[in-house]
C-alpha cells in the first residue's frame, strides 16, 4: 500500500523551519591573520588592512566594518584609497591591481570589487619591466602612477584601468636627462617611491632604489631637478611647505634636501644617522610632521645599531627634547599619522597608527608620555595563545557594571583620548542584551570580552599566575628600558606569545552570572574558585589536594609536576579573586567542569576520574576513579614529553631574544627546529573521518571524563526529586550520583553527602559529549539560580523526566528514574560524522515571542545540526567549518540564543548565527565626501594627498603662491584644477 505525503503538514513544517532557523556567518572578531598591507583614507576616515590570504578589511568608527576577498590566492602588498572617493585600489603579489568600491544597497554600503588590471609590457620584455613596486593615487582621483622594478613609471586612468601611454615615464627618458657627472649613468634599479608635491599636484618626485630622486613635471613631461644620493634609497617624505624633502637610506641615515630648481643637487642640506656611529640597519620609512610647540615630530622605523639591536622592531619618535624608540614584539608592516586642525592652514599630529604583524597599536602624540589608545576593534585576542572559550548570555546589569569597573582600573595606563578613526555611520541597532565571551590563555589569564555587538571589546583581564610559584625569570623584563639607555626603548603593545609556565594554561571556564562565582581549571589539574570583589584584598588561597587514583597500585605518573602554591598571602586587585583551590593528583589536564552556585558545588574531571568539591565548606566530597587497567597511556601522561619540549623551546626562544651574538643564535635556532620536529612526530591529530564502529574496551583513555552535569531530578524514585551529578566518559559510560545538600540554615555545618545511584554503559562505547535532563514538558532544566531571579519558569516536576545522552555517534533519550531507553537518533554510520560540540539553544521567530529549545550540534565534518527537543528529530543542517580545520572545530562555542564562535585563525573568531531573530552583524553606511565641504573643527583631519600611501596625507591643499611666494611654483595656479580646504 502506497504512503501519501501530507503536503499541508510538510509545507507547514518547512515554513516553521524558515521562521526559526537561518544560517549566516555574520562578523569576524579579532586581528586579521598575517596582515601584509595598510591603507588609510583621510576623506572617508577609513582604515584598510590587506592580508597574505588575499582578504581586505575596512574599519571606521566602532561598528563600521567591511570585508572583501580577492579571487586570487595571493597576498595583498599595497592598499591605496582614491582621494575624495569611496574607492580603493589593491596590489597583489601576483602583480594584479584590483578596484574596489563601497556601493549603497538597501540603505547600507557593501564592499564590491569592480575591476582588475595587470600591466602588459612590450613583446619580449622581461617581467621586471611591468612588475609594480610603487603606486601613487593622484590627488585628482583620476590617475594611478605605477613605478616598476625595471625603473619605468606607467600612468593609468581609473576606475577604468586605461593605460595612458603618452604620459608614461620610461627609464630611458630619465637616464637621458641625468647630468653627465652622475657616475657612469649607472642602472637606476626599481622605483622605490612616488610622491606628489603637497602644494602642486602636477609635480611628482620619483625615487629610485639606487639613490637617484627626480622631480618630474607632469605637464611638460620633463625633470625639474635631480637629487643624487650616495646610499640606497628606502623611503621619501615631502614636507608641508613643498620645498623640503626627507630621504631615508639603507645605512640607517636620513637626508634633507631643498627644492631650488638648480640642477643637480649632489649634497643634502642635512645628513644624520640617529643611532650611529656603528653600522645601523636601514630606515625603512620616515615622516616629519609640524607641531605648534616648536620643532616638528620626526618619526622613522628601523635604523637600529645592527650588531646590538638589529632584531628589534622599532619606530622612533623625536620631538623637541623627547625621544623614544617604540619597541614592538612583532614585525612592523606600516604606519601613518592622524592629524587634527589647529586653524584653517595648520594641523598637527594627534596619533600614530602602527600595524605590526600581530596587532594594531595607536599612540597618542598629544598627551604627556605618548600613551597608547585602547582600540575598539582589532584587539589581539591571541596576545597569549587561546586555549579555551566560554560564552555567557544576558549578563545582569549589576554584574556587568562591576566587571566593567574592575577592568577600568586596569586600563589607567591607556590614553583617555577618543578613538581617532571615525569614518562611516554605524546603523546597527543597540544590542538587545549584554553578552560576555571569556577566553582562557596559555599564560594562565582569562580575558573578558564584551560580545554584545559587532566589536569584540576587552573589558577585564584576570591572571591566575599570582597564586602559584612559576618559572618566571624576574630579569627577563623587556617592558621598560633603564634610565639613560641608548636607544631609549619603550615596549608597546600587548602581544606576548611567551608563557612562563605552560602548566598555567586555562582549559575550562564556568561563570555563574547570577552569583558572580567563577571557576577556572588548568593544564596541571588545578581548579580555582573565584568571587567578584570590588576592592583589592591580600589573602591566602587554601589548596585541597584530591587523589583521583584513590590509592590504586601499579600506576606511575610520568607527566608534569603539580604547580607549587604560594605559602604567603597574595595581594589581589579588584575583580575576581580566588578563595579556594583544588589540585588533582595526578596533575593531568582538566577535561570537564561544572559549577552549581546554588548548592555551592564544583565538579571536575580528568583522564583519571572525577570528583566534586564543596567550596562553601572548602572540602572535597567524593572522588571516582574511572581508569581501566588498559589505560596505561593515561597514567604515563603522553603529552608530558611534548610539554617539556614546548618548555625547552620557550626557554630557547627567550635566550634568542636576550642573545646578541649571531653564532649562539644560529645554534639555538637549529636546536629548536630539531625539538619541533620531534614534538610534531609524537603528537597525534584527531582523524577527520572514520567509519563508525563498535569500540573495544581496551581503547586508551576510556576513563577520560568528557562532560559533567548537575540536575535536580528523579534518580531514586518517581515521587521525590533530588540533587544529582551526572558524569560521561570517553568509554561511553554515564555515572549518576545522588546528593544530599543541607538546608540553607544548616549549610555551613552539615556536610554534603553523595552516593552512587546509576550507571549506564552505551553499547558502542562511543564517547559521551553531552548530558541534558528534560522536565515533564520536555524542556531542559533551567540554570542554577535562574528561577530564583525570575528569568525562567520553574521546571515541570509532575510529569516524567528524561535524560538525553549525546555521544559522538547518536542521541539517546532515557526515562527517569528507571533509565529505560525511549528513543534515539543516529547521526550517521557511513561518512564518519561525529559530534564534536553540543549545546542547548533557544529559537524564536521575528514575529512570535514564543521560544523553542533545541539542541545545536557541530560535527567533525564542520556541519551544524539543529535537533528538536524532546522529539530529537533533525530539523536543519548547514555546512559551517572546513572539515580539515581541526582547530576551528575544536574551538567552537555556542551561545544560548543560536549563535556561535570558532577560531578561523589563531587571532580571529568567526561569528555565526543559526537564528532568524538574533543576528549580530555590521550594518553601516559610508557616503562619498563632498568637495569643498568644511570640516567640523573638532574632528580629526588628515593630509589630503593622496589617500593611498598613509604617509602622504596632508591637512590642506591650496595654491602654493598663497602660502609660499616662490617663482618656481607660480605655474601651479594654472595647473591646479581642484582646491580642497578640509
Amino acid at each position: 500500500m502506497k504512503r501519501f505525503r501530507r503536503h499541508g503538514h510538510e509545507s507547514q513544517r518547512d515554513k516553521h523551519k524558515q521562521d526559526l532557523y537561518q544560517f549566516n556567518k555574520t562578523v569576524e572578531h579579532g586581528f586579521p591573520h598575517q596582515p601584509s598591507a595598510l591603507g588609510f583614507s583621510p576623506s572617508l576616515e577609513l582604515l584598510a588592512i590587506g592580508t597574505r590570504s588575499g582578504a581586505i578589511k575596512l574599519y571606521g568608527t566602532p561598528g563600521v566594518e567591511f570585508m572583501g576577498l580577492h579571487d586570487e590566492n595571493a597576498a595583498v602588498t599595497q592598499v591605496h584609497f582614491l582621494p575624495n572617493q569611496v574607492g580603493m585600489v589593491t596590489l597583489l603579489d601576483d602583480n594584479s591591481l584590483h578596484m574596489w568600491t563601497l556601493r549603497a544597497h538597501n540603505g547600507m554600503s557593501e564592499l564590491l570589487e569592480i575591476g582588475r588590471f595587470t600591466l602588459s609590457g612590450p613583446p619580449g620584455a622581461p617581467p621586471s619591466v611591468t612588475r609594480v613596486t610603487a603606486v601613487l593615487a593622484h590627488s585628482s582621483g583620476e590617475l594611478l602612477m605605477l613605478g616598476t622594478e625595471g625603473g619605468h613609471v606607467f600612468v593609468v586612468e581609473v576606475p577604468g584601468f586605461k593605460e595612458l601611454e603618452e604620459n608614461n615615464i620610461s627609464v630611458e627618458n630619465v637616464q637621458n636627462r641625468i647630468p653627465e657627472d652622475y657616475v657612469g649613468r649607472r642602472n637606476l634599479e626599481c622605483v622605490e617611491a612616488l610622491h606628489e608635491n603637497p602644494l602642486n599636484p602636477r609635480q611628482v618626485l620619483i625615487g629610485y632604489s639606487r639613490g637617484l630622486m627626480v622631480l618630474w613635471d607632469l605637464d611638460r613631461q620633463r625633470p625639474i631637478q635631480h637629487f643624487l644620493c650616495t646610499q640606497q634609497l628606502e623611503s621619501v617624505w615631502w614636507m608641508e611647505d613643498g620645498v623640503n624633502i626627507l630621504s631615508s637610506h639603507s645605512d640607517g641615515s636620513y637626508c634633507q634636501w631643498t627644492v631650488t630648481g638648480e640642477d643637480p643637487q649632489t649634497e643634502p642640506e642635512k645628513q644624520e644617522t640617529p643611532y650611529g656611529a656603528f653600522p645601523c640597519k636601514a630606515i625603512s620609512k620616515i615622516i616629519q610632521l609640524p607641531s605648534k610647540q616648536g620643532p616638528p615630530f620626526l618619526i622613522f622605523s628601523g635604523g637600529m645599531p645592527r650588531a646590538s639591536y638589529g632584531d628589534r622592531h622599532c619606530i622612533s619618535v623625536i620631538h623637541s627634547k623627547f625621544h623614544e624608540a617604540l619597541d614592538f614584539t612583532s614585525r612592523i608592516i606600516d604606519y601613518f599619522s592622524v592629524m587634527v586642525p589647529l586653524h584653517a592652514f595648520f594641523c598637527e599630529p594627534s596619533a600614530l597608527v602602527v600595524l605590526v604583524e600581530e596587532e594594531l597599536v595607536v599612540v597618542d602624540l598629544q598627551s604627556e608620555g605618548w600613551p597608547v589608545i585602547q582600540t575598539p576593534y582589532l584587539v589581539p585576542l591571541h596576545c597569549s595563545a587561546i586555549t579555551c572559550s566560554h560564552h555567557v548570555s544576558s549578563i545582569p546589569l549589576k554584574l556587568w557594571e562591576r566587571v566593567q569597573a574592575a577592568g577600568a582600573q586596569q586600563t589607567t595606563h591607556y590614553s583617555r583620548k577618543p578613538w581617532p578613526i571615525i569614518g562611516g555611520q554605524n546603523l546597527s541597532p543597540d544590542p538587545p542584551q549584554r553578552d560576555l565571551l571569556l577566553t582562557g590563555h596559555e599564560d594562565g589569564t582569562v580575558r573578558f570580552w564584551d560580545a554584545s555587538g559587532v566589536c569584540l571589546y576587552p573589558m577585564y583581564k584576570l591572571s591566575t599566575a599570582g597564586v602559584f610559584l612559576t618559572d618566571a625569570d624576574p630579569n627577563d623584563n623587556m617592558n621598560q628600558g633603564s634610565e639613560g639607555e641608548w636607544p631609549p626603548f619603550r615596549k608597546v603593545g600587548c602581544f606576548d606569545p611567551y608563557s612562563d609556565d605552560p602548566r598555567l594554561g586555562i582549559q575550562k571556564i564556568h561563570l555563574c552570572k547570577y552569583s558572580g562565582y567563577l571557576t577556572v581549571a588548568g593544564t596541571a589539574g588545578q581548579i580555582l574558585i573565584l568571587e567578584l570583589n570590588d576592592e583589592g584584598a591580600e589573602q591566602m588561597v587554601e589548596a585541597t589536594v584530591v587523589d583521583l587514583l584513590q590509592g590504586q597500585e601499579g600506576f606511575r605518573w610520568k607527566g608534569q609536576a603539580r604547580l607549587d602554591v604560594r605559602e604567603e598571602p597574595v595581594l589581589f586587585p579588584p575583580g575576581f579573586q580566588p578563595f579556594a583551590l583544588v589540585q588533582c593528583q595526578p596533575p593531568a589536564v582538566i577535561t570537564a567542569i561544572a559549577l552549581h552556585s546554588e548548592w555551592k558545588l564544583v565538579a571536575f574531571g580528568t583522564s583519571h576520574g572525577f570528583g566534586f568539591y564543596d567550596y562553601h565548606q572548602k572540602n572535597n566530597i567524593m572522588v571516582k576513579c574511572t581508569l581501566s587497567p588498559s589505560d596505561q597511556v593515561a597514567m604515563e601522561g603522553p603529552l608530558s614529553r611534548v610539554k617539556s619540549i614546548k618548555k625547552s623551546l620557550r626557554q630557547s626562544f627567550r635566550r634568542i631574544r636576550r642573545s646578541r651574538v649571531s653564532m649562539r643564535k644560529h645554534h639555538t635556532t637549529n636546536a629548536a627546529k630539531v625539538h619541533i620536529a620531534e614534538a610534531l612526530h609524537e603528537m597525534e591529530l584527531a582523524p577527520v573521518q572514520r567509519k563508525i564502529e563498535a569500540r573495544s574496551s581496551d581503547d586508551s583513555f576510556t576513563g577520560l571524563v568528557r562532560t559533567l552535569y548537575f540536575a535536580d531530578t528523579f534518580v531514586s524514585d518517581s515521587s521525590h526529586s533530588t540533587p544529582s551529578l551526572w558524569a560521561g566518559t570517553n568509554g561511553g559510560a554515564v555515572f549518576a550520583y545522588v546528593l544530599r545538600v543541607p538546608s540553607l540554615e544548616r549549610r555551613a555545618e552539615d556536610p554534603v553527602v553523595a552516593h552512587a545511584a546509576k550507571e549506564i554503559q552505551l553499547m558502542h562505547r562511543a564517547p559521551v559529549v553531552g548530558l541534558v535532563v528534560l522536565d515533564g514538558k520536555g524542556t531542559p532544566l533551567p540554570e542554577p539560580l535562574e528561577v530564583a531571579h525570575d528569568l525562567a519558569r520553574s521546571p515541570e516536576m509532575h510529569g516524567s523526566h528524561h535524560l538525553l545522552v549525546v555521544s559522538e555517534e547518536q542521541f539517546k533519550l532515557f526515562t527517569l528514574p528507571k533509565v529505560s531507553s525511549k528513543s534515539k537518533l543516529k547521526l550517521t554510520a557511513v561518512d564518519g560524522s561525529r559530534v564534536r560540540r553540543v549545546g542547548v539553544a533557544w529559537f524564536g521567530s521575528r514575529t512570535d515571542e514564543q521560544l523553542e529549545s533545541s539542541l545545536v550540534v557541530l560535527t567533525n565534518q564542520g556541519e551544524l545540526h539543529v535537533i528538536s527537543l524532546p522529539s530529537i528529530k533533525m530539523m536543519v543542517r548547514y555546512p559551517c567549518i572546513r572539515k580539515d580545520d581541526v582547530s576551528g572545530i575544536a574551538s567552537c562555542v555556542f551561545t544560548k540564543y543560536g549563535q556561535g564562535f570558532y577560531l578561523m585563525s589563531p587571532s580571529e573568531f568567526e561569528r555565526f548565527s543559526l537564528s532568524t531573530r538574533w543576528v549580530v552583524e555590521p550594518r553601516c553606511l559610508v557616503e562619498a565626501p563632498l568637495q569643498m565641504r568644511p570640516k567640523n573643527p573638532s574632528s580629526p583631519v588628515h593630509r589630503d594627498q593622496p589617500d593611498g600611501v598613509p604617509t602622504e596625507h596632508r591637512c590642506v591643499c591650496v595654491c602654493s603662491c598663497v602660502i609660499v611666494q616662490d617663482p618656481l611654483f607660480l605655474s601651479c595656479c594654472q595647473g591646479l584644477t581642484k582646491v580642497s580646504l578640509n
